[in-house]
Order: C-alpha cells, then sequence, then structure tokens
C-alpha cells in the first residue's frame, strides 16, 4: 500500500502530460481519451515548440469535444464542430482507428521533450525555463529538480511550485471552495463588513471542479481616484487576516493590488484535515468603481471574455478588465461608462446576457 505522499505522486505522473487531473468531469467525459490526445499535444506546442496559436487550437478543440454528450466516432464528424479543422480531424480518425497517434509516440521517445514538458507543469517554471534546465543542467526529472534546487538558482515562485507540485496538479474540488467561501466570507465580514468578496474563475461558472481559487476583493470607498496605497492597505489587511485563520499557508509574491500564494483548508480551525491538499490562490483587489468589469473579466472564460470584447468594438465601445469605455470617431476611447451592475455591461453594447454558468465558450 502506497503512502499518501506516494500515492499523490504515483497519480500524479500518469496525467503530467495530459493535464490536470479530474475526478467527476472526467467520468462523465465520453470523448475523454480524444481530449487526453489533444491535451497532451497542446502541451507540447506550447512546452516543447513554443507555438501558443497551435497549443491553444487543440485546448479549444478538447473544449469543444469536453462539453459533448455523444462520442464522436470520426474526423469527419468532429470537423463540424467549432474550432475543429482539417488537420485536428485527420489527427482524431488516427486516433479513433489505431488507439494512438504517431506524432505523441515520437513525442514520447524523445526524452528531453517529455522532460520539458514535465519541468514546465512546475508552478513558476515556463517554457524556457524547462528547456534550459534540461539542455543546460541535465535535470530530466522532478526528482532530479528537487535534489539539485538549491544549485539551479530557482526563485521562490519557482521553489514553491516545486514543494507543492502533487497538490497543485490536482483540480479543486467545487465543494471543497463552497467551504472555502464561507469561511473566508464569514471572516472577513467581522474583520470589516465593507469588504465585498467574490470567487471568479471557473467556479463562479459553476464548474465541477478548478484548478486554483481566484478571489476579487473591493471596498465601497475605494475607488479608481484614490491612492494606490490604499489598495495595498486593503490586499494586506485581507491576506493578514486569512493568515491568522491560517487558511492562507505561503506567499508566493505581493504587489499592490495582486497576490498569489497556497492555502490550505485543512489548517482552518473546524475544518482540521492532515490529508487535505494545499491550493494555489490568486487575490486581486480593485477600485469598486471598476468592480464589475473585473468580475466579468476573472469569471471568463477566455474565449468568452474575447469575443464580447469583439463585439463590444462593434458597437463603438472598448471593454477591458476595469472599464467600458465608448470610442470616438478618431478612434480614441473616452470616459468610462458607469456601471452599477455586471448586466449593465451586456447591456450597454447589446450583448445577450448569459449567466456564468453559460460563459464556458
Amino acid at each position: 500500500m502506497l503512502s499518501l505522499p506516494a500515492r499523490r505522486i504515483a497519480t500524479c505522473y500518469l496525467t503530467l502530460i495530459g493535464g490536470k487531473m479530474s475526478t467527476s468531469a472526467a467520468a462523465k467525459d465520453l470523448n475523454k481519451d480524444l481530449c487526453g490526445m489533444l491535451k497532451q499535444l497542446a502541451e507540447y506546442e506550447l512546452a516543447v515548440n513554443k507555438n501558443m496559436y497551435k497549443s491553444r487550437a487543440y485546448k479549444q478543440a478538447a473544449a469543444t469535444l469536453a462539453k459533448l454528450d455523444y462520442k464522436v466516432s470520426s474526423g469527419e464528424e468532429a470537423k463540424k464542430l467549432k474550432g475543429i479543422g482539417d488537420k485536428i480531424s485527420k489527427k482524431i480518425d488516427e486516433f479513433l482507428a489505431t488507439g494512438t497517434l504517431k506524432k505523441l509516440d515520437n513525442i514520447h521517445k524523445d526524452a528531453n521533450s517529455e522532460a520539458i514538458i514535465l519541468l514546465s507543469r512546475v508552478h513558476g517554471i515556463g517554457s524556457a525555463k524547462a528547456r534550459e534546465l534540461v539542455t543546460d543542467f541535465g535535470v530530466n526529472s522532478l526528482e532530479q529538480l528537487r535534489q539539485r534546487q538549491d544549485e539551479l538558482n530557482l526563485n521562490h515562485h519557482q521553489l514553491i511550485g516545486i514543494k507543492y507540485f502533487e497538490d497543485f496538479e490536482q483540480q479543486i474540488p467545487r465543494k471543497e471552495i463552497i467551504k472555502v467561501e464561507k469561511i473566508v466570507k464569514d471572516h472577513i465580514a467581522n474583520f470589516d463588513p465593507e469588504l465585498q468578496v467574490t470567487f471568479c474563475g471557473s467556479y463562479r461558472r459553476e464548474k465541477p471542479e478548478s484548478g486554483d481559487m481566484d478571489i476579487l476583493v473591493t471596498k465601497s470607498s475605494y475607488v479608481s481616484t484614490c491612492e494606490k496605497k490604499e489598495g495595498s492597505t486593503i490586499l494586506r489587511n485581507f491576506v493578514s487576516e486569512l493568515e491568522k485563520i491560517q487558511l492562507i499557508t505561503d506567499t508566493i509574491s505581493i504587489g499592490d493590488v495582486k497576490f498569489m500564494g497556497v492555502s490550505n483548508i485543512g489548517r482552518v480551525k473546524g475544518h482540521e484535515k492532515k490529508d487535505a491538499l494545499y491550493r494555489h490562490v490568486d487575490i486581486r483587489v480593485c477600485p469598486s468603481d471598476q468592480y464589475h468589469c473585473h468580475i466579468l473579466h476573472f469569471t471568463g472564460s477566455s474565449l468568452f471574455n474575447t469575443n464580447m470584447r469583439q463585439h463590444a468594438l462593434s458597437q463603438g465601445y472598448t471593454l477591458n478588465e476595469y472599464s467600458l469605455r465608448p470610442v470616438g470617431t478618431a478612434g480614441t476611447a473616452g470616459s468610462p461608462v458607469i456601471i452599477n451592475t455586471e448586466r449593465d455591461i451586456f447591456e450597454y453594447i447589446d450583448y445577450p446576457y448569459r449567466e456564468p454558468k453559460d460563459r464556458n465558450d
């Protein structure tokens, strides 16, 4: 019988190339083998070839297949779906016919490519650093990375990524984030009832699992004309309160309005659990007059945001995480329009409102 850490590592290695682990979501995915194949190609293109466009195309194709309530039987059938063209459909045909893909077989035979893909999965180590570690320092495994971390000039972020690698690889069940959200909101309400807290990302889109936790914070008295230090004070006090209850365990980085760190619900009084996993968490503070644009942006999905911004431009507006502004005849953005709710943004640009759960494309 494997110990808990050993079980995590063993399970993790099975999914290092194919993406973060999923429990309930994967079990329901009728096209999970095809999705896994496409995600492996996406990982390879980004980590080894540095081709973000091909990587994004493979990821979008995998996301499209993952949503289907039927099993794809041919590449021709898949080609009728949005985001799947001729090249990807041929790969689907090859995979369905043989159960594998020649390109992937060749990738798996290339030890350097495998090592670059593996190391680039460590939080804080991008494809460039992973390539450097493999080609310049001869690091080709997590074990070697851990053994030699003192001599490799790794920064604090990368060391945290190594420390919690196996935990960060695992998806966070929605029910866990629900508990964390209640802990945070209950504690902060006692500390400063004027603070408004929203958990964004895939959690707000009601996905069954999330890769990390994205928390957005504001205060009615904090607006965009305030000095930057006011946002910094809000952030540092907020993080300090979560450290006091031991929810926040590590700080990766903290700036004026952005925090990146690690949390563990099992360390909080009343929720003690020795084998609770460490989770990556991002916290951002924004002015209250920009809050709804921030919520929209950090809820996602990325593709939904892109489509909505393109529509805004067609309606004579420019939309980003900070504001919605009309664009004049000279192409210059005007003053931000007043936004009181997230729905206001949709109405200004005449875009059909969609609930967060329906923003996954």
